[in-house]
């Protein structure tokens, strides 16, 4: 290395810019309106809004990507939403949805997202009302994981 080199580093965005701040990775429930900066709306979910021109998507706040293969499976969900939510009931659609997640194609995707949160601002989402019994609450969870910059 050449004496002083280390004085010659490039700033990073934020060093640079007195307006820049930081990447991050939003988890939002589709429809409702985008907050300032989210960035591109990643759908997560294993069907599209219901009534919903596929060309409204985007300006009604659904998504502008639709990204189903984040979506817990068909089957899982029809299970969940078969009887109210319990404590055991979370946990066992916690430990399917996981195992879902663990395969090296779901894997990919989530560390696409987590090195893509460092770069830009984007958002992922599904359409229940309560994130604390929804896949997105554990689809952070795997985000955070892998080493992606969250909001909370």
């Amino acid at each position: 290395m050449i004496r002083g080199a280390e004085s010659l580093a490039v700033p990073t965005a934020q060093e640079y810019s007195l307006t820049a701040r930081p990447m991050a990775i939003h988890v939002v429930r589709l429809g409702t309106p985008r907050l300032n900066g989210e960035g591109l709306r990643i759908g997560t979910v294993r069907r599209p809004p219901r009534g919903v021109r596929k060309e409204d998507f985007a300006a009604l706040d659904y998504f502008d990507v639709w990204l189903p293969e984040l979506s817990p499976p068909a089957d899982l969900v029809s299970w969940a939403l078969s009887d109210p939510w319990t404590d055991k009931r979370w946990a066992t659609f916690a430990r399917g949805y996981r195992k879902q997640m663990s395969t090296p194609e779901s894997r990919h995707l989530v560390q696409l997202l987590a090195a893509m949160s460092h770069q830009t601002n984007l958002s992922v989402g599904c359409y229940c009302e309560d994130e604390s019994r929804c896949h997105r609450a554990l689809l952070r969870e795997l985000l955070v994981e892998a080493g992606a910059d969250v909001t909370r």
